[in-house]
């Protein structure tokens, strides 16, 4: 884990822009220098513009003690995990800041490197951004990536007869805040919490194939649920074909707990509609960059999302990530 800064002096606009321009490499590559107006970027012949943004506010995303380094990463990581979803090369990152008068410059230097190591680590940069004075911290991010036209996997692309999948596993978001409930080491924990891994690499691999995509930060229920309206579609789940974290029994050993943390939300894995004929090569091209594709359910006839539970058909859940109900923490 990062070392946490010490608070320091005060933040102070002109000289963190000043610290800005002198520490983010990537701000220096575009066809505007970094301090301009804007950023400007050229477009790899043949690419479509995907554009995001996502926020993370103290309170309800992160807590006060939680991590600046870790935050900065998170704030970057939820908007490369849209682009992932779209199948789209991350190239440009924009920061914000909204900190109340006061915070610390050390605090917002830490939020600046971590939110530069995640957009390196998936090629990408922080290339500019904006600070202001607000009541409470809040880091906003934009990222922008290029992706293929036709290549795109809406949300409304899938079809009856088609198989759904999802990457990696599903309840690590729940079992991160799981730990943090219980008490035992809390740092660790909340480090977790913020610790999001964007399927860059996935979503690239999936594209070719997917009829739709979208990934689960707000849980695999609630990702049911906007699939099978954007698609107008039935959309089931089978309960028993979930791929589990490591853990999550001895956490949750009853059947009901369970369920509350497998579709609490902040997974950010990939939920893709691909043709039955397709599962087979989509799987295997998702192995081949390091990751992992699991059936979880099909598309069908009629409307809405539902669960299949002990071999039963039932409505899904009112479960996954809401914002604007009292605070749970978690990026995204």
């Amino acid at each position: 884990m990062p070392r946490r800064p010490q608070p320091g002096p005060a933040i102070e606009e002109r000289k963190f822009h000043a610290w800005l321009a002198s520490h983010l490499r990537a701000g220096r590559s575009g066809l505007l220098p970094l301090g301009d107006d804007a950023a400007a970027l050229r477009p790899p012949v043949g690419t479509v513009a995907v554009l995001t943004t996502d926020a993370l506010v103290e309170g309800t995303h992160f807590l006060r003690d939680s991590p600046p380094d870790g935050i900065g990463y998170a704030a970057v990581a939820v908007s490369l995990s849209d682009l992932a979803a779209k199948g789209a090369v991350p190239a440009a990152v924009l920061l914000a800041l909204i900190l109340p008068p006061g915070t610390p410059c050390t605090w917002a230097a830490a939020v600046v490197r971590g939110a530069e190591r995640a957009s390196r680590r998936f090629g990408a940069g922080v290339v500019g951004g904006d600070t202001k004075p607000g009541p409470v911290r809040a880091v906003v991010g934009f990222g922008l990536g290029w992706g293929r036209e036709g290549r795109l996997a809406p949300r409304s692309g899938a079809s009856p007869g088609d198989l759904l999948a999802v990457t990696g596993t599903v309840g690590r978001g729940g079992w991160a805040a799981a730990r943090w409930r219980e008490g035992r080491a809390r740092p660790r924990a909340l480090a977790e919490l913020l610790r999001v891994r964007p399927r860059i690499a996935e979503g690239r691999a999936l594209v070719r194939w997917a009829h739709a995509m979208l990934d689960t930060s707000d849980g695999l229920a609630e990702a049911a649920r906007l699939l099978a309206s954007a698609s107008r579609a039935k959309v089931v789940i089978d309960e028993r074909s979930l791929p589990l974290p490591p853990g999550m029994a001895r956490l949750a050993r009853s059947v009901s707990a369970r369920r509350t943390l497998t579709f609490y939300g902040g997974d950010y894995e990939l939920l893709a509609a691909v043709a039955p004929a397709d599962l087979e090569p989509a799987a295997r091209a998702v192995a081949r960059v390091g990751g992992t594709l699991t059936r979880v359910g099909s598309v069908g006839r009629g409307r809405g999302a539902w669960l299949v539970r002990d071999g039963r058909e039932q409505t899904m859940p009112a479960a996954g990530w809401q914002p604007f109900r009292p605070a749970r923490p978690r990026p995204g």
